[in-house]
């Protein structure tokens, strides 16, 4: 078993093979003046299991491309089993036809990453779980739901407290944080006008007088979770915080969050966190280094994966 790091999340890579006990395998990825990416792989990997980790987050056409590029030379390495680790998965927004002649742009990372020669790919908190249906290779999607439920039980143990979706789509995945710490589940109801913009509509579930915990896959412009949690505080809540897995925040999003509501977001670590994430006073991640790190080992050892979330 071999582990690589791409350039898009060194720390976290770094984590998961300390947790491993393995070290990373040495590999120059770099690029050239005109910015194309060059890879050489500094050890031998003939015969290896080898895992690429590498998020295609910000800047996500560069990070996909050197995932890529990374598999090509391992294969003509002679590796004998390839496996992306991808702790956020970009494009996976754009699953289906928005509109007329737009296009499925998940399908087509789909497709880029079984072409390239990989084997498996294992990621974490799929924007839709149709998601899967695009790949002809395995794929093992995990859940941030134990990492967050442990953190939630730490900082509100004893509180009363309520789990919101901000979105209908979201229900599932705020239910089973629900179901693991016995809270109650409310949803809000709202209406996209157009991308990145949101309008609360309605707010399903008594919420007055309750901790809110807002639970979401992605947060980005920031927009809506700072809606759902003005619109909570609006209907009675004591206070609002929100558990996202992965923290794109993009342009003043971090801004938008410290001038909200909200009295906390809490991330993992899927994206690497930018200085503006560091220096916040109410963002912070929690590490998802053991849980992939234990995924991968599983997946060496021809073990289950799902036994995780029993």
């Amino acid at each position: 078993m071999k582990v690589i790091a791409g350039n898009s999340n060194r720390p976290l890579a770094e984590a998961i093979s300390s947790y491993l006990g393995l070290p990373l395998t040495k590999a120059s990825i770099r690029r050239f003046s005109d910015l194309e990416v060059f890879v050489e792989i500094l050890e031998n990997v003939r015969g290896e299991d080898v895992f690429v980790i590498q998020s295609t987050s910000y800047p996500t056409n560069d990070n996909l491309m050197e995932m890529l590029v990374i598999c090509d030379a391992l294969r003509r390495g002679s590796a004998r089993r390839i496996t992306a680790v991808m702790p956020y998965y970009g494009y996976a927004r754009q699953d289906r036809k928005s509109g007329s002649r737009t296009p499925i742009s998940a399908k087509l990372v789909a497709n880029l990453i079984t072409v390239a020669g990989y084997n498996r790919v294992l990621t974490m908190d799929l924007h839709a779980g149709q998601i899967q249906g695009f790949f002809d290779i395995p794929l093992d999607n995990l859940f941030s739901a134990p990492v967050f439920t442990a953190d939630i039980m730490q900082k509100y143990k004893g509180d009363d407290l309520m789990v919101v979706s901000p979105d209908v789509g979201g229900v599932v995945r705020a239910r089973a944080i629900a179901k693991r710490i016995d809270a109650d589940l409310a949803i809000i109801d709202k209406r996209r006008e157009r991308a990145g913009v949101s309008e609360v509509m309605n707010i399903i579930g008594d919420v007055k007088g309750r901790r809110c915990i807002l639970v979401d896959d992605i947060v980005d412009s920031a927009g809506t979770l700072c809606n759902a949690a003005e619109a909570l505080m609006d209907h009675g809540a004591a206070t609002v915080a929100a558990y996202v897995t992965h923290g794109v925040l993009s342009g003043g999003a971090v801004a938008r969050v410290g001038a909200s509501p909200l009295e906390a977001l809490v991330t993992t670590d899927s994206i690497q966190a930018t200085e503006a994430v560091r220096v916040s006073r109410n963002v912070r991640q929690i590490s998802i280094a053991p849980l992939i790190a234990e995924a991968m080992r599983r997946i060496s050892d021809e073990r289950s994966v799902s036994s995780l979330f029993d």
